[in-house]
């Protein structure tokens, strides 16, 4: 798919055996190819349904047969569009991530409209703090920006950022 882009495409689900499943065959059968998919099954939409953020690449002329075939099949799309997320970056967060509420920080990123996250890991030993590695997507030329949003996130929970050091290219 040498033409092909990445877009992401927000949808609301039922929390009931299947409908993941019913979101992604209509992506499959109009010539998408899924890159990630977070679902967060903890968290309710106003309406009471789980939000799922499917990433997926297409070729451009294909993306509104994708959202039209999504609709179609009774699914509903919060947000659909052609993203830029052309560069990765992972941090640590150590510190109270359950008593800052951990689904809070999730919805904060969710927010961020250059960022996404891509992954998730969580320990929380009882003995020592709680710590996640997130895996961050950026729009391309904005791992600085969005390093950025992450220490203002930090700050403002007391969470320590352990963040990679950028070479020079990509810190400008």
């Amino acid at each position: 798919m040498s033409d092909a882009r990445p877009h992401t495409v927000r949808l609301e689900l039922t929390d009931e055996p299947g409908e993941l499943l019913n979101a992604l065959r209509p992506i499959a059968e109009n010539g998408g190819n899924l890159l990630s998919i977070y679902h967060e099954r903890g968290n309710l939409t106003p309406r009471g349904r789980i939000p799922v953020e499917v990433d997926l690449e297409c070729l451009p002329e294909r993306f509104s047969g994708i959202v039209e075939a999504l609709k179609a099949e009774g699914i509903t799309v919060i947000q659909a569009g052609e993203e830029q997320y052309a560069e990765e970056v992972s941090v640590v967060l150590v510190g109270p991530l359950i008593e800052t509420d951990l689904s809070d920080t999730l919805r904060w990123f969710e927010e961020c409209a250059n960022l996404s996250v891509l992954d998730l890991s969580l320990s929380a030993p009882e003995d020592d703090r709680p710590s996640a590695r997130l895996r961050l997507a950026a729009h391309a030329g904005g791992v600085s920006d969005a390093l950025a949003r992450v220490r203002e996130l930090a700050d403002e929970k007391g969470l320590l950022v352990i963040e990679p050091q950028l070479d020079r290219e990509t810190a400008a």
